[in-house]
């Protein structure tokens, strides 16, 4: 039998929509040819060019006869705001620390990191004192680390000397991808801030401390980023003053997005969230569409090494890295995460069940975050 539906009749017509508008966005070149076509990363480039420049980053010289000299590339990618808009274009030339020689251009290397813990405390002090909290961001955090070191590097590609394009750049400063190159921008900076009156934390090498009859200040400095708060807003002002002067940094205000933590401040204190850091977790793990868990283990089944081992190990891994991480916002995780930590080294399916087990509770709970309040301390609200 055929019906009206079969013979087309009744059907809804499609139109076309042509209110589509397509995004004003510039996608991430693939290598640096087709980034010096599109404005927006040619304008970048320069400016990291520029910066170069500024900073007397390096000197061009003939290439010493069987030096080894360090390759470089451009890496592009997009800043965005908290609330997910374009912020803008970042290019950066970096140098490929895999060919650099130990004990020719390069000795000694580590990277500080502040502990998640010190910056609950920093924070809290702050809000239970009612202090302002700034956030800076160094501009090229590490060219303003001075080598010790020989190292010759190439010209960054697209931008040679047409008059030397042979010659190669004898470093002055630090570049991002150089093994010593977070060794050098800390020393730079410790050196400095230990002349303002700072002195440098025990307990955590990225915090440093200040105190004075007249004022306390604390400084908390993870690479690039910069969080300072203090008693005195006038010596709060002098010390950014201070450091501007010294560095190539942005003021960025009041402390409201770092590290991935959204911070809102109120009148009960601060309330940190990683709710788009999360959110992308759940993307990554293909789990947008996964059901909700109501608790983020299940404490009938115990752990231990059985099951079949996980086809990606290193996946596994950096779901688990990125959840202990998040449990700077999230303390309701961190039993959970610590158990899924302890087979990072041969993780099996069960590990993986729980790691996903996690994230799908996670799903369900994006609002909740860290609520500092202002009482006291060590007042710590696990969430709000």
């Amino acid at each position: 039998m055929t019906t009206r539906a079969k013979r087309g009749f009744g059907i809804p017509a499609r139109r076309l929509n042509l209110l589509a508008s397509t995004s004003t966005i510039s996608p991430v070149p693939k290598t640096y040819r087709s980034a010096l076509h599109d404005p927006h990363w040619l304008e970048a480039m320069r400016s990291e060019f520029d910066a170069f420049k500024q900073n007397d980053t390096w000197e061009l010289v003939p290439r010493p006869p069987s030096c080894n000299v360090v390759l470089g590339k451009w890496l592009f990618r997009h800043k965005f705001h908290a609330d997910g808009s374009l912020a803008r274009y970042k290019a950066r030339w970096v140098c490929r620390g895999f060919s650099q020689q130990p004990g020719i251009d390069y000795d000694e290397t580590f990277s500080p990191v502040v502990k998640p813990s010190t910056i609950r405390a920093v924070l809290s002090i702050a809000t239970s004192s009612h202090w302002p909290i700034h956030q800076l961001d160094v501009k090229n955090a590490f060219l303003h680390g001075t080598l010790t070191e020989t190292v010759y590097c190439q010209q960054p590609q697209g931008f040679e000397d047409p008059s030397f394009p042979d010659h190669v750049c004898l470093l002055k400063k630090s570049l991002y991808g150089l093994k010593q190159a977070p060794r050098a921008w800390f020393s730079r900076f410790a050196t400095y801030i230990q002349t303002l009156g700072f002195l440098p934390s025990k307990s955590d090498s990225s915090l440093f401390t200040y105190h004075s009859d007249n004022a306390t200040a604390y400084l908390l400095l993870y690479v690039d980023d910069i969080i300072l708060t203090c008693s005195s807003t006038t010596f709060l002002n002098s010390l950014i003053a201070s450091l501007r002067s010294e560095f190539s940094m942005t003021d960025l205000g009041a402390l409201h997005h770092f590290l991935g933590i959204t911070v809102t401040r109120s009148s009960a204190g601060l309330f940190l969230s990683q709710r788009q850091y999360l959110s992308d977790l759940i993307d990554r793990a293909s789990m947008t569409d996964c059901h909700i868990a109501r608790t983020p283990v299940d404490t009938g089944n115990k752990l231990d090494s059985s099951g079949n081992p996980v086809s990606d190990p290193a996946f596994y891994r950096s779901l688990a890295g990125a959840l202990q991480y998040a449990t700077l916002t999230r303390p309701d995780i961190a039993y959970a995460v610590q158990q899924a930590c302890l087979f990072m080294h041969d993780p099996r399916d069960p590990h993986l069940a729980l790691v996903k087990r996690i994230i799908r509770y996670l799903k369900g709970t994006l609002h909740l975050g860290l609520h500092i309040n202002t009482s006291s301390p060590t007042s710590l609200t696990a969430y709000s």
